[in-house]
């Protein structure tokens, strides 16, 4: 029997990727540079168990997709994070992988070239290449985790990490989770449950054992020993937004019947905003009169910020403005230094 007949019939090609030791030898970190990193897990694990009293802020692009414009955010936040660093601990936001609900560009890594082509080898040099930059400007790098391939490729470079709303009840991602070095945030789902969160929390605290590579790009069996920095993501969902305190304090009784120490990052954009950029400002200021007002259960935020406020679409690659979103609005820099200042005052 053809065995086109039977197998792999609706596949067009088949093509190889390069390792992910292979890319590392490219594109590699040094030592140093890689001591940074681990310092800087260590700072949001001290935040997360409520050692260090920090308020961690998790602000950059919804998504990467210039380079050029990346670095120019990071050496900006670079000198805000200075600024504000004995009350704030500011991580870039290094987003690569998009979720999609039906269609729509997927992110640096799948798309790099935004038109279709889909040279992910490409992608993953271009990850890897921004990540070890905006490391070695001095920042923590932050992203969200899709594909359970990718991690080999550039998880090294990475200080913490989002599971999100789409995938947060897949077993799939609380399996990666389990194995994953450095702490990861578990978003509530988008109709504003947090209960599979917090059962994402539970199941990554324990071993998983699933099919993945090796750093040769071996099929491989990985066994897991468990993440403990598993927290709770609060974004808002179908019925609004619940970063109030009434919100706040439910998720703390949820993560307390859970056995979970009451961690808790609240997402400033998506169904928080409802969905208006704009309105990230004054959730992130309700999280610092929170946490003025004596709550440290909230021990950080995300924003989505970019260069110039909005977003735009890829009509062609060639005429986008620079500095722009091209997935959900973000505020502008201006902003973005305003809030975050004033933040720090108040705190």
């Amino acid at each position: 029997m053809d065995k086109s007949t039977i197998a792999n019939i609706h596949i067009d090609s088949i093509t190889p990727l390069i390792s992910p030791q292979r890319l590392k030898e490219r594109i590699p970190a040094s030592p140093e540079i890689h001591q940074e990193i681990i310092k800087r897990r260590g700072v949001i694990q001290n935040i997360l168990s409520g050692r260090d009293k920090r308020l961690l802020v998790i602000v950059g692009p919804c998504s990467i997709h210039h380079k050029e414009s990346a670095y120019e955010y990071a050496e900006k936040l670079r000198v805000l994070a200075d600024q504000v660093s004995d009350k704030m601990f500011l991580v870039m936001r290094t987003y690569f992988e998009k979720p999609r609900t039906i269609t729509g560009w997927r992110g640096l890594i799948t798309d790099p070239y935004l038109d279709g082509s889909y040279d992910m080898e490409k992608g993953l040099h271009e990850a890897r290449e921004v990540l070890l930059k905006v490391s070695q400007m001095g920042l923590a790098c932050a992203s969200e985790l899709l594909d359970p391939i990718v991690p080999q490729y550039i998880d090294d470079l990475i200080s913490w990490v989002a599971i999100g709303a789409r995938t947060t009840e897949s077993q799939t991602h609380r399996s990666l989770a389990s194995g994953l070095s450095m702490p990861v945030g578990f978003k509530n789902g988008t109709g504003g449950n947090t209960i599979h969160a917090i059962n994402a929390i539970l199941a990554a605290r324990h071993s998983a054992q699933f099919i993945g590579i090796n750093e040769q790009g071996d099929t491989v069996i990985l066994r897991t020993t468990g993440n403990p920095y598993g927290h709770l993501i609060l974004r808002g969902g179908d019925n609004g937004p619940n970063y109030s305190p009434e919100a706040v304090q439910q998720a703390e009784v949820q993560l307390e019947a859970a056995g979970i120490h009451g961690s808790i990052i609240v997402d400033c954009s998506h169904a928080n905003s409802n969905k208006r950029f704009q309105n990230q400002v004054q959730v992130f200021n309700s999280v610092i009169t929170q946490r003025h007002d004596g709550n440290n259960s909230i021990v950080g935020c995300m924003i989505e910020s970019n260069l110039f406020e909005g977003s735009q679409k890829v009509l062609d690659p060639k005429d986008l403005a620079y500095g722009v979103s091209i997935t959900d609005g973000c505020i502008g820099w201006t902003e973005t230094e305003q809030m975050i200042l004033e933040g720090y005052k108040q705190l």
